[in-house]
């Protein structure tokens, strides 16, 4: 058997279990295996293959790391990620004397409170956290 065809084996179990896993670094390594067998298609020896394996395989992987989306700070009662209510705009009409209001979002009634520090105006609002099951908006 060829060495391309065993590199594009190594290729294709690679992403089938990247598939299985969802381990996106998978997909890296497998960038490097089809770089070996292309190698091996032109002709290079198998420790040039292996060499081009390791250093894109380990090259994409190096680069995955540095360059993806770094995790937000805060909690993730406040991370857009996490909870999508996050950013979104509601209407409060009026506020309770106890600081906190009453709406409709999203087919049901949610409490609202307002950012510490913030005046408690009716009007449109966004939502900056979530929790449990009150809303923390900020005024727009």
């Amino acid at each position: 058997m060829p060495d391309s065809t065993i590199w594009w084996l190594l290729t294709g179990t690679a992403v089938a279990v990247e598939l299985l896993t969802g381990t996106f670094y998978l997909l890296m390594l497998a960038i490097g295996l089809a770089g070996a067998a292309l190698a091996a298609h032109a002709g290079a020896g198998t420790s040039t293959q292996l060499l081009i394996a390791a250093a894109v395989g380990g090259g994409a992987v190096a680069a995955w790391h540095l360059l993806r989306p770094k995790q937000p700070a805060g909690p993730a009662s406040a991370n857009r990620d996490v909870n999508l209510d996050i950013g979104e705009t509601v209407q409060v009409d009026a506020w309770n004397a106890d600081g906190t209001a009453s709406i409709k979002y999203r087919g049901a009634n949610w409490t609202v409170i307002a950012t510490p520090g913030s005046g408690h105006e009716a009007g449109p609002h966004r939502v900056r956290e979530v929790v449990g099951s009150r809303l923390v908006v900020e005024k727009i």
